[in-house]
């Protein structure tokens, strides 16, 4: 599974690139506007970070043209720009025109259904993003549309990536990666907590405080020089 790091933050992808688990980045406009820098700067910087993986740049045009538009752009900013599109008519209108025609790479987004997800995977999509944690946030079962999503890919061969979004806690990783999604992106918090487990706190201590206990090497009696 891949992890990409939901975030618009430079330190939080300097840190998680420095720990080797960085797959690519997804931002959009509500991450980006938390920075306070113009935002073709701020991407750009990412971009060189972290290239050549990937990094989803989202258009906020809610027409074809202007999506389209936007997206042209946004890919000329370098080769590992992803073009972030959201789940509507105009937007898998503006996704099959970029993607087919201009051989762009697109992430549809907001996605909450399996349908959905087979409309932006016949538009060519590269990546689909379902909203897991929204959907548990109103009493649905996010990780089930995964599985569904997942298998519809896999009976029809859709080379579009599942990219489980709006992930909350580290069992949302753990179930995405059970059902066989490509891809979790997670803020830089719910990374973190993928390496904490309170045994492994209270094995290390232990380890450390038996290491004090055994005996420094005896020291060798000085020879004197003729």
């Amino acid at each position: 599974m891949k992890f990409f790091l939901d975030t618009a933050m430079i330190e939080e992808i300097k840190q998680a690139k420095a720990w080797g688990f960085l797959d690519g980045i997804t931002t959009n406009p509500s991450l980006a506007a938390k920075t306070g820098r113009p935002f073709e700067d701020l991407a750009k910087e990412i971009l060189k970070i972290v290239a050549p993986a990937p990094v989803s740049l989202e258009v906020v045009a809610t027409d074809v043209d202007g999506m389209i538009r936007e997206g042209l752009n946004l890919a000329q900013w370098g080769i590992n720009v992803v073009v972030k599109i959201p789940m509507t008519e105009a937007g898998m209108a503006a996704t099959q025109t970029l993607s087919q025609k201009h051989g762009i790479r697109i992430n549809v987004t907001l996605v909450f259904s399996a349908n959905q997800a087979i409309l932006a995977a016949k538009a060519g999509a590269s990546y689909v993003s379902p909203f897991i944690g929204r959907l548990d946030d109103v009493g649905q079962d996010g990780m089930k549309l995964i599985a569904e999503i997942v298998d519809i890919y896999k009976n029809y061969s859709f080379s579009t990536q599942v990219l489980v979004a709006s992930v909350r806690h580290p069992m949302h990783v753990t179930e995405a990666a059970r059902l066989g999604a490509h891809v979790a992106t997670m803020p830089f918090g719910v990374l973190r907590q993928l390496f904490k487990h309170p045994l492994t706190d209270k094995g290390l201590a232990a380890f450390l405080e038996d290491w004090k206990k055994v005996p420094a090497p005896a020291k060798q009696p000085q020879t004197s020089k003729v």
